[in-house]
C-alpha cells in the first residue's frame, strides 16, 4: 500500500494495518524457516510496508498532540 493511501486512513485504521502486516510478515518468516517460501523478496517488501505504515501512524499521532 502506498503512503498516500495510508495517509487517508485514520489512526485506528493504521494500527489495524500495521497489525495485519506484522501477522503477514510472521507467516512469511515461518514459511522461510520451513523451506516453503519461493520468493524471499516478499520478506523485504512486507518489512518496508510495515515501516511505511508505522511512519504515517507516527505522523498522525504527532499531529494530533
Amino acid at each position: 500500500m502506498k503512503a498516500t493511501e495510508l495517509r487517508q486512513k485514520d489512526v485506528a485504521g493504521l494500527e489495524a494495518e500495521v497489525k495485519s502486516l506484522q501477522k503477514a510478515h510472521f507467516g512469511l518468516r515461518m514459511q522461510k524457516a520451513t523451506q516453503q517460501l519461493n520468493n524471499t523478496a516478499t520478506l523485504g517488501d512486507t518489512r518496508r510496508a510495515i515501516a511505511r505504515a508505522k511512519t504515517v501512524l507516527a505522523e498522525k499521532q504527532r499531529a494530533a498532540k
